[in-house]
């Protein structure tokens, strides 16, 4: 399928407006926006996954239960305050939701919220009583719109997380748009971050789920920075079928598409959280070919890019391949490594570096400058089937360690 970037982020798709703004929630931030809104022109078809953490944020359980109808029109989001294992969380997220149908002359069960930062502080509705209603004032249907509210959820991100694509369905030309945030604390059980898409593609509430779901174990159950899986962790779709495409009710060809295209659209959004991890100088991507089987493949691209050993060897450019097998080799899984063959590559060149599970003779001067770029590739040839799969991760640095020492003060 064919894919054209677009312009605007989550507000690119036809019917969708955003803010940001700040509301004063992080006292030790005067001027950081902290609150976004996303609005929808009508009420939309909706979907969301979470964090299987057992402690998870006051706002999931609201998200939940507004969505057992699989209908929303706005999301509202906070950074500074995770709003978890606070003991009015759920009645503050509620509050909010309260405050953002006002706001929006919508229902407050049509209000998704979300939280991230700290986790177990007290929090209070002043700073929404006073974000709500200036971000609602705000509320933009451009790319300006889309940038504010990406920048507004941010927290040790070093940049705003957004994207935007245009796809063809049923002879209608249709947009997925997204924004993200999260450089820390992420190891996905689907999934380790906030993400926050829109599309104008009809798509039914069932279908938009099944979608979801069949997208996010291939993309953010893939992508790791600190093996450190969230609270939080949400991704949340709208779709308002303003595109006109007839709506997809059934797995068909134009759901095939829709996936592929929300596929795509996730498969950058990992990339551009993995790259932007805590201290990172690098993005890592595992991407293992010839596997016996999906769930191998998947396995085994994970635990290369989550291997702290690997990952401090990219820092120190160093192209330690034994590093790499050593990870395969503890991958769980009843599978042979005897056929095994290792690249590693870059926009600076690519080289051999283990050719059935043994050294593969290299130039360690052409591996240091592979090595130098800050987009790095591992190819995983495992020689034993068909199955293939992506995973993304980070190198780690001092500056991990740093940035975590001090993240509370």
């Amino acid at each position: 399928m064919q894919y054209k970037e677009a312009e605007g982020g989550i507000c690119a798709p036809k019917g969708f407006a955003a803010a940001g703004v700040h509301c004063g929630i992080r006292a030790n931030h005067s001027e950081k926006y902290d609150l976004a809104l996303i609005k929808a022109d009508v009420r939309c078809a909706a979907a969301g996954v979470y964090t299987t953490n057992k402690v998870c944020g006051a706002p999931i359980k609201v998200d939940r239960a507004h969505l057992t109808d699989g209908y929303a029109q706005a999301i509202v989001v906070n950074s500074g305050n995770a709003n978890t294992c606070a003991a009015n969380g759920v009645a503050l997220a509620e509050e909010c939701c309260e405050l953002v149908g006002k706001a929006l002359n919508i229902n407050a069960k049509d209000v998704l919220p979300s939280s991230t930062g700290v986790i177990g502080q007290p929090m209070v509705i002043d700073p929404f009583a006073r974000g709500i209603p200036a971000a609602a004032a705000k509320l933009a249907a451009d790319a300006q719109g889309s940038t504010d509210a990406a920048t507004a959820i941010m927290t040790t991100d070093t940049h705003k997380k957004e994207y935007a694509i245009r796809f063809e369905l049923g002879g209608k030309t249709c947009t997925v748009g997204a924004i993200g945030k999260g450089s820390g604390m992420i190891a996905p059980n689907m999934a380790t971050m906030l993400a926050f898409y829109t599309t104008d593609a009809a798509v039914s509430p069932a279908l938009l789920e099944k979608a979801l779901k069949t997208v996010v174990p291939g993309t953010y159950n893939q992508m790791s920075v600190d093996l450190d899986t969230s609270t939080n962790d949400t991704l949340i779709i709208m779709a308002s079928g303003l595109a006109g495409n007839p709506e997809i009710t059934e797995e068909n060809a134009d759901y095939d598409a829709f996936v592929a295209a929300l596929t795509a659209i996730a498969e950058h959004m990992c990339a551009e959280h993995a790259g932007d991890g805590e201290g990172a100088t690098h993005l890592i991507t595992c991407e293992v070919t010839h596997a016996p089987d999906l769930k191998t493949a998947r396995a085994v691209s994970r635990s290369v890019v989550c291997s702290n050993l690997f990952k401090a060897a990219v820092f120190g450019r160093d192209a330690n391949w034994g590093r790499i097998l050593c990870a395969i080799g503890y991958t769980p899984g009843d599978f042979s490594i005897d056929k095994v063959c290792v690249w590693l590559s870059s926009k600076a060149g690519e080289v051999y570096v283990c050719e059935n599970a043994a050294y593969h003779p290299y130039s360690e001067d052409e591996a240091a400058k592979v090595l130098a770029e800050h987009d790095i590739l591992v190819k995983v040839d495992m020689g034993t089937g068909d199955a293939s799969a992506k995973a993304w991760g980070c190198d780690l640095t001092y500056d991990y360690v740093k940035i975590n020492g001090d993240y509370r003060t």
